[in-house]
């Protein structure tokens, strides 16, 4: 559940949308894990129920799972008084000595238990945290009855464990007793192995930091994380359910042998984007209230001035729309260069949304932002409420979907969902999940993006235009629950045989792609 903690849309989403749509499933129990990537967590309940001195008690049990709340709650870094502050060293030292216990102890054949943590009396903590950022309020019930399973030891200190023993013979990973479970699914690469009754799923997102590290963040140490800990997983015979036939290509042209334990079940897309009834007054609105706050230029006469002056009256604030963080991979600058080039050109009243928050590497993205921000032509946002988001993709001319590289790329199917007609870069993994309703284009050049740009929003190109959102509509509805959670359920009756119940861990993890 670890992603369910970082963020909004991406990893995160799908980590509670996958949580949800398993805890739907009558064959199918399912329990969290809770684990953090940076902090050793407190001790939770036993997993037996009793500890060395028998039956705990009723306030000690809660103790202990308050416990575990705040240390699940503490930061690598935490602001005080504006100031960016470190943990402190005995925290620091405290993870780092267990990590040095935790290699010796795999090291002779030992396991890293998983405690309980009953939820009943932390649902609010559970529901707030970990899901309301993504489901409806009716969901409540459903994932906060659900049992829960407590790693304590960080996941960054897996990792650690991996890359440091590399060097002295084979990577030693923790091994998980998870031997309560038939299957675990772990989102993305997992630097851990798991009990033998136990199968490992690895919900695989992308290869981007193999295949494209210079374009992530702390790269050195992100592509030997995500490198090493995928040849474990690939060695030990992990399954890998990838989210696109793309993603799946790019895996197996890293390891090839893991073609047989290797298929595709695309993302789920959550149910809040639907084509609503809804008039475009909002939208200039929701940008002035989520404009980025670290960002953001002076709210002066002549910002406000260029945010409302189109979108009152008769005519609707005209805008392009990209959601996605800031960062190289993005893209941000074609689609940049291309948007200027059609207000000079044809489209002077023509604005441009970048709802997101920002990444690495996003400095002189914003630099180049920051001259159309002051005049109120541009507008970074963040924290978009969905129903918000659904109203901006719905009333966008256009939402475009500008990457360099992607493993499934939710906005596109979002868009087409609320209504919104989509242009993408020409990659294979839009190809495969846009299919043929979306209006491509170069990645590589500012010329062909204005030109898809205008083949869509052009005056004379409307009906291109309403064909892009008739097939949107029809598109978007192969990654409906309805469609993709059978394909889930068969896949985990298939590793257990007809018939027989299933018990899964989802335990997943955010990598900021």
């Amino acid at each position: 559940m670890r992603p369910a903690l970082e963020g909004h849309a991406g990893i995160p989403q799908e980590t509670r949308l996958l949580f949800r749509g398993l805890s739907m499933l009558e064959n199918v129990r399912v329990e969290g894990l809770m684990q953090s990537g940076d902090q050793l967590l407190a001790r939770g309940l036993p997993p037996s129920g009793k500890g060395w001195f028998g039956l705990l008690s009723k306030d000690r049990q809660l103790n202990r799972l308050g416990r575990v709340v705040i240390t699940l709650e503490q930061r690598t870094w935490v602001k005080k008084s504006g100031t960016p502050k470190r943990r402190s060293r005995f925290s620091v030292l405290k993870t780092t000595a267990y990590t040095v216990v935790m290699a010796l102890r795999q090291r002779i054949g030992g396991r890293e238990s998983l405690a309980r943590f009953d939820a009943h009396n932390f649902r609010d903590y559970i529901w707030r945290r970990f899901f309301a950022r993504t489901l409806p309020a009716a969901d409540f019930d459903l994932v906060t009855r659900a049992g829960f399973r407590i790693a304590r030891i960080p996941w960054g200190a897996m990792h650690i464990c991996g890359l440091f023993t590399r060097h002295f013979g084979p990577p030693i990973y923790p091994r998980l007793n998870t031997a309560d479970f038939d299957v675990m699914i772990a989102e993305t690469p997992y630097p851990a192995t798991v009990s033998r009754k136990t199968t490992l799923v690895v919900r695989y997102h992308d290869a981007i930091p193999v295949l494209m590290p210079h374009t992530i963040s702390d790269r050195s140490h992100h592509q030997a994380q995500h490198y090493w800990a995928l040849r474990n997983n690939v060695n030990s015979g992990a399954w890998f359910v990838c989210v696109s036939d793309a993603t799946r290509n790019d895996l197996l042209s890293i390891f090839p042998q893991a073609a047989p334990r290797a298929l595709t079940i695309h993302n789920m897309v959550s149910h809040d984007y639907f084509d609503e009834d809804s008039g475009a007054d909002r939208v200039p609105e929701i940008i002035k209230t989520r404009l980025n706050s670290r960002i953001k230029p002076p709210l002066d006469p002549g910002f406000t001035r260029g945010l409302f002056e189109q979108g009152s009256g008769s005519e609707p604030l005209q805008y392009l729309l990209v959601v996605s963080t800031i960062e190289p991979r993005k893209n941000h600058l074609t689609l940049l260069a291309a948007w200027e080039q059609l207000r000079a050109d044809i489209f002077p009243k023509l604005k441009l949304l970048v709802v997101g928050e920002t990444g690495w590497r996003q400095k002189s993205i914003v630099g180049k932002f920051r001259p159309w921000m002051e005049r109120g032509d541009a507008f970074l946002v963040e924290n978009v409420p969905s129903a918000d988001l659904r109203l901006l993709y719905k009333h966008a001319r256009a939402t475009v979907c500008p990457s360099f590289g992607e493993g499934f790329d939710f906005p596109g199917v979002e868009a087409m969902k609320s209504g919104g007609a989509v242009i993408a870069s020409d990659i294979a993994v839009h190809r495969e999940i846009y299919a043929d309703a979306a209006e491509f284009f170069n990645p590589y050049s500012v010329g062909d993006a204005a030109r898809a740009i205008q083949a869509v929003i052009g005056p004379a190109n409307a009906a291109r235009r309403d064909e892009l959102i008739a097939k949107g509509a029809a598109v978007a509805r192969r990654y409906d629950f309805e469609v993709i959670l059978p394909k889930w359920e068969a896949f985990l009756k298939s590793l257990g045989g007809p018939g027989e119940r299933q018990t899964t861990t989802a335990n997943q993890r955010l990598e900021g792609e």
